[in-house]
């Protein structure tokens, strides 16, 4: 088993991977502004520092996940954090928007290799009974970081100017990445198994199949991204449809080869997919409902940017407060009932919200988002938990990158949801903004479309009960040979084997 000392670093590791990540992209969105006059950029190349990243990010994490599964999470994470580094750094130095929107897509990648390999690494070191208290502090870290991003990049940007929101990452990054390829595991701590053929070991990787599935998701998030901006057009349209065919392609090629990139085991074990499900759902509800929560605080009641963070606190304040007792309650009532009071709880909040109007006090706003924080973190530390804790230890890694794809896809896929049900429920006024700076209502016309599309977002999250059900209850028997287990410093995950008495 790994030592308490060996956990605590494990667990330093994800959550500071997972906090560099999320905090790079909070603090990005109140610096686009400045960057943008500074290297006289347009706002579509603007956008495409966020856009490039987020397709770079969604369609590698599976194949991110096997390699680590592969080679070791260990070291997947320590080469993720240098080159996230070192792209942060390069970025900061970056002497026009070319530069940065490449930058950006390679920071992409490696963003992509060290998140999975967060998640497979407190797998590797967490008993499974055991996996919920980290889960949860590592939500909580986001959720923080999701608080000090608005207020740091705001800092930064105004004080020392928009390079300074990159350099942040540097250190960190780079101090996290060197200790991860320096610390090893204690080797007589882990055992290795009996001699096995050399496929059976490290199945070859699925170039083929990491190929396409990248195809699918940049095509099908392209799509989701460019819908918020510009509707349903040709470029739109073409992306869905390459999503759609790389898709069926996939799937048949998993079907047939040998050494598919998602192991059959990942999604057969009848836990995984309905947690999936769960997170695309709430993620996508939650996201949809706060894009359209900040243009009803900015431009129906004529907030601030500030003040609107002030109404949205308590949604982050749930998500710190709210993962340790999601990981008790998980402990002990056991996943598919604190699942299903999670998407309850995400469901109330959007219908809420979908009953705001201009006359609506600070308190009701306040419940709103505290209902949100409160659903949306028992759902991602419960579904969480249970992607991973079943997942064996040789994929891991697959499940981890599973994971992170349904919480990239589900926001993409809530805020264009959000957009079409407010072109379909009320009519769009876009003066006031340059061509492609997303969409802009009249206040009126706002109010009148937001109630329809909001309830429709909480019907998705009221959809999402239903994978809920499916989760295992509180009597559910541990998976055979889930024994915690040490990486092994020259390779993947292997089971501990336990010394006699």
């Amino acid at each position: 088993m790994s030592s308490p000392r060996g956990r605590r670093l494990t667990l330093v590791a994800s959550v500071t991977g997972a906090v560099i990540v999320a905090l790079d992209g909070t603090v990005l969105t109140v610096a686009q502004p400045r960057l943008q006059r500074d290297l006289h950029a347009t706002f579509a190349q603007v956008q495409w520092t966020s856009t490039g990243y987020l397709i770079a990010v969604a369609s590698l994490l599976v194949f991110a996940g096997r390699l680590g599964d592969r080679y070791g999470h260990r070291r997947v994470f320590a080469l993720g954090m240098l080159g996230f580094g070192a792209a942060s750094a390069g970025i900061g130095l970056a002497g026009g928007i070319g530069w940065v929107i490449g930058l950006r897509v390679a920071q992409g990648v490696f963003g992509a290799l060290l998140q999975p390999a967060t998640l497979g690494m407190l797998r590797a070191a967490y008993p499974p009974d055991r996996l919920g208290r980290p889960v949860a502090v590592r939500t909580g870290a986001i959720g923080l970081a999701a608080v000090a991003g608005p207020l740091v990049g705001g800092a930064l940007t105004t004080h020392l100017g928009w390079r300074a929101v990159f350099f942040v990452n540097v250190a960190p990054a780079l101090a996290m990445g060197l200790a991860a390829l320096a610390v090893r595991a204690p080797s007589a701590l882990a055992v290795r198994p009996p001699a096995a053929p050399r496929e059976t070991a490290r199945p070859r990787l699925d170039l083929p199949g990491a190929g396409l599935l990248a195809v699918a998701l940049a095509g099908l998030v392209h799509t989701l991204v460019g819908i918020p901006e510009t509707g349903w057009t040709v470029a739109t349209a073409l992306g869905l449809g390459c999503a759609v065919s790389a898709g069926g392609v996939f799937v048949r090629h998993e079907r047939r080869t040998a050494d598919p990139l998602v192991p059959p085991g990942v999604l057969r074990s009848g836990t995984a997919g309905p947690a999936l499900g769960v997170l695309v759902a709430a993620s996508a509800a939650l996201f949809g409902a706060l894009f359209l929560g900040t243009y009803y605080l900015q431009d129906v009641l004529a907030l601030d940017p500030f003040d609107s963070g002030l109404r949205a606190l308590p949604l982050a304040v749930m998500m710190v407060l709210g993962a340790p007792v999601a990981a008790l309650l998980t402990r002990r009532q056991g996943p598919r009932r604190t699942a299903v009071a999670g998407m309850v709880l995400v469901a109330a909040g959007v219908l809420l919200m979908s009953r705001l109007g201009r006359g609506s006090g600070a308190e009701v706003i306040g419940g709103c988002f505290l209902l949100l924080g409160a659903g949306f973190a028992t759902v991602m530390v419960t579904a969480t938990t249970v992607v991973v804790r079943d997942a064996s230890v040789d994929t891991a890694g697959v499940a981890g990158g599973l994971q992170q794809t349904a919480v990239n896809i589900g926001p993409a896929l809530g805020v264009a949801a959000a957009t079409t049900l407010m072109s379909v429920a009320g009519r769009g006024d876009t003066a006031g903004r340059p061509p492609g700076d997303g969409p802009r209502w009249a206040a009126d016309v706002f109010l009148s479309a937001m109630g329809p599309a909001l309830t429709v977002l909480a019907a998705v999250a009221a959809a999402g009960v239903l994978p809920a059900t499916r989760l295992p209850g509180r009597a559910a028997a541990r998976r055979p040979g889930d024994q915690p287990v040490e990486e092994l410093p020259d390779g993947p995950p292997r089971s501990e084997i336990a010394s006699s008495a």
